[in-house]
């Protein structure tokens, strides 16, 4: 399995603004995710059979919060705790997203922040 970049996360204090600077930017198509009780959008960037990584926007969880990348693995739990023994930390334990997969945050020995993502349409 390559580990590649396979989504991204814009979080912002004023989500409409923010949609309406991305698709005025770049032309992404932004739509709501449909999830029950979140709220969270889904972007488009890229056209049906385009390579490229799509990705989502939330309201910002934290003051400073980021742009997240997720990396895709085999194991959430496996990488977690090699990310662990390597001298990173985890920031959120593997959790489920249910019916897409699962994921985890992770922070580098310099402090950067990245999730990991493993697909799992079974995830509960």
């Amino acid at each position: 399995m390559a580990h590649t970049i396979v989504h991204f996360e814009i979080p912002g204090d004023d989500v409409p603004r923010l949609q309406e600077f991305y698709r005025g930017l770049f032309g992404w198509q932004i739509a709501p995710a449909g999830m029950p009780g979140v709220d969270y959008w889904l972007i488009t960037t890229v056209g049906e059979g385009e390579q490229g990584v799509n990705g989502g926007m939330m309201v910002r969880q934290q003051p400073g919060q980021p742009i997240t990348i997720y990396i895709s693995v085999e194991s959430v739990n496996e990488s977690s705790a090699r990310a662990a023994a390597l001298g990173g930390t985890i920031l959120h334990p593997p959790a489920p997203i249910p019916g897409v997969g699962h994921f985890a945050f992770i922070q580098d020995p310099q402090g950067n922040v990245f999730g990991l993502f493993q697909d799992d349409p079974q995830a509960q």
